[in-house]
């Protein structure tokens, strides 16, 4: 333990510290306080505090308040007057300590526990930056610090931290960033290589403490990490479901979006909310994907049936149904279709899947998330635009936002395409910070072949200049409803098993698998 001083031989070696004058509230601006952890030892730490006047005028008072990061106390302090309240901890002088004299400086010290402190969350001098005390408080460290891995980047997102104006991204203690947003993609890195990172924030006050550090390590290269997917949908409960392997041989696909996971009662998943997620036509139909060298993303909503994110009364209970899919299944992503009224247009439960969405990242690390939802031919509407903001607002981490950019009546099927995604495109930039690239990067286009439900025609022509577009752009994702429809009925309507055009089979999952 850390001897304390004896007050009195204090008082007569400080006595020339006695002279008594009340510097001014603007001088405070410039005295400062540091910390400085002076022992470690595994199960506690010593740390101290050195106030310094570097102002003109003897400063009457100080009080330095700091944040202890969650989970470390005070055992005990010395040479100065402490109150705790949560994990502030506010540190005043000691009766027997007068003004501090113009350039002096006056050292305070504490034990705390448990051992390997990371550092102070903030500290505060006289209400304001330690930094340089009356100017404001700095924020925070940032909270729920996530990383996903492609094989040359690695993009994070955390939490906002309160009155941060900015924020400063550390890769292995350099820093690689300053965005404004809570997320950022560090790009140009090396494939299978592990990176530590922290954040800070920011403000006008100054640079608050770094989060606590975490290890990413990116992929081996190539495709095969399935981080960019041609993934159309494949649905077993409907629309004369074709053999997937036979389409894999016949086209080339690798990836199938299978739809879809509802709710068998309360928060339980289910295909169609009736066929168990083992020892189905579904779990039959992936063994065999998965032997033909693919995989699948599971699609979990979609506009008809019983939904899980309103039957889900928490976070927590509908992460638990999202678990269930992804243990049963090994799962590298999942897709959240979140196109129904009931989901879409509900703040309440716009939030519960966002939040759940954040537990499975933080489950399962390296899984890739993605949302699925409707659009304006200009880009996303009200409702679309909400949750990408509370998604970046709760710190969710979505790798992938899907348009489906079909079904406005009418128009040309390209120009409303490109321009929904533009529209998302410039909406992701405003809310993440992020520049054209890295906004297409987590983008997705999920259309509707042949003919759509409003007799909206897509050839595959037109399908060939979409996939283009978005290779082009560098799209993560591109889908179709769907495999069951790739088939030709010339003039047959908007049915379960084809696409109501003359076309060759499977002709939109070949162009598709050219993404």
């Amino acid at each position: 333990m850390k001897r304390k001083h004896i007050a009195a031989v204090i008082a007569t070696v400080t006595a020339v510290v006695l002279s008594v004058l009340v510097a001014p509230a603007a001088q405070a601006a410039t005295a400062t306080a540091s910390f400085t952890k002076v022992s470690d030892w595994g199960s506690g730490f010593e740390g101290k505090v050195t106030v310094t006047n570097g102002t003109s005028s003897p400063l009457s008072t100080w009080s330095v308040a700091l944040d202890f990061p969650s989970g470390y106390t005070i055992s005990s302090s010395w040479d100065a007057t402490r109150s705790s309240s949560g994990q502030t901890h506010t540190f005043t002088p000691p009766g027997w300590a007068g003004p501090l004299a113009p350039g002096a400086t006056f050292t305070f010290g504490f034990n705390g526990s448990p051992g390997n402190f990371p550092g102070l969350a903030a500290c505060r001098l006289n209400g304001g930056s330690c930094t340089g005390g009356g100017r404001g408080t700095v924020p925070g460290a940032p909270g729920g610090l996530t990383g996903t891995p492609s094989s040359s980047s690695v993009s994070l997102s955390w939490n906002a931290a309160s009155g941060a104006t900015s924020y400063n991204v550390y890769r292995n203690g350099t820093k690689v960033g300053s965005p404004t947003g809570t997320s950022f993609t560090d790009s140009g890195l090396t494939a299978n290589t592990t990176y530590s990172y922290q954040v800070s924030a920011s403000n006008s006050a100054g640079e608050g403490a770094k989060s606590g550090s975490i290890s990413v390590k990116t992929t081996t290269g190539g495709n095969g990490d399935g981080t960019r997917r041609a993934a159309p949908y494949l649905y077993m409960g409907w629309g004369d479901p074709p053999s997937p392997s036979t389409v894999m041989s016949a086209t080339g696909i690798k990836w199938f979006t299978m739809a879809f996971i509802l709710s068998s009662g309360g928060c339980n998943p289910a295909w169609d909310g009736s066929r168990p997620l083992q020892g189905s036509a579904d779990a039959n139909a992936i063994a065999a994907i998965r032997a033909a060298g693919g995989d699948i993303v599971p699609s979990i909503g979609g506009w008809s049936g019983n939904k899980l994110g309103p039957n889900c009364s928490t976070p927590e209970a509908l992460a638990g149904a999202y678990q269930q899919v992804i243990n049963a299944y090994n799962l590298k992503a999942i897709d959240i279709d979140i196109e129904n009224s009931d989901e879409f247009e509900s703040e309440v439960v716009q939030d519960r899947i966002l939040n759940a969405l954040k537990i499975v990242k933080q489950n399962n690390p390296g899984i890739q998330t993605i949302l699925t939802f409707g659009t304006t031919t200009t880009g996303p509407n009200y409702w679309g635009n909400r949750l990408i903001e509370r998604s970046a607002a709760l710190g969710a981490n979505i790798d992938v936002f899907t348009l489906m950019p079909f079904d406005f009546g009418s128009g040309n099927i390209y120009n409303d395409t490109v321009g929904a995604s533009e529209g998302l495109k410039n909406k992701l930039k405003a809310t993440f910070g992020w520049t054209d690239a890295q906004a297409y990067a987590h983008q997705g286009i999920s259309g509707m072949n042949g003919l759509s439900d409003q007799q909206e025609l897509t050839t595959p022509a037109t399908w060939q200049s979409i996939t283009d577009w978005a290779r082009g752009k560098g799209l993560a994702r591109l889908a179709f409803w769907s495999v069951n429809r790739d088939r030709p009925c010339p003039g047959g309507g908007v049915v379960s098993n084809c696409s109501g055009i003359a076309q060759d089979n499977w002709q939109f999952t070949r162009i598709t698998a050219g993404f």
